[in-house]
């Protein structure tokens, strides 16, 4: 099939899977005579295995590496657990930062009174020095 078909059936734009191509992370489609890039299901699996790898987070250096652990017959899965392991902490990591941050709004929106008046604690703590309580 050809690339705007891949695209289709994969969920991955034609832009992206030329630069997927471009960057090693896929082989490039097989050209046939006229040029067009021609798509496999092996592709489609490897386009929708980076597409699912991408809705998770990881990056392109671990996507390249869990397309070389699911290419080796051979792998070990300690490998692959490792990796998304190392996910995991890194997400839960980025949810305690954002309940963080969601705890400091939560104060400001509620230390603000709104109204008419021009006094407003969030910006003053917006511009306070850092270290500094307003």
């Amino acid at each position: 099939m050809r690339i705007g078909e891949a695209a289709g059936s994969s969920g991955v734009s034609a832009k992206m899977i030329r630069h997927y191509e471009s960057i090693g992370l896929l082989p490039p489609g097989a050209r046939r005579e006229n040029g067009y890039r021609d798509y496999d299901e092996r592709d489609l699996h490897e386009l929708r295995f980076i597409r699912a790898g991408r809705d998770l987070g990881f990056s392109l250096e671990d996507l390249r590496a869990l397309l070389d652990l699911w290419r080796d017959s051979g792998r070990r899965s300690g490998e692959v657990k490792a990796l998304a392991a190392r996910r995991l902490a890194e997400v839960e990591r980025r949810i305690h930062d954002l309940e963080a941050m969601a705890r400091s709004l939560r104060e400001l929106v509620s230390a603000c009174q709104g109204g008419s008046r021009p006094d407003c604690p969030i910006l003053d703590r917006l511009g306070a020095e850092p270290g500094q309580t307003p």
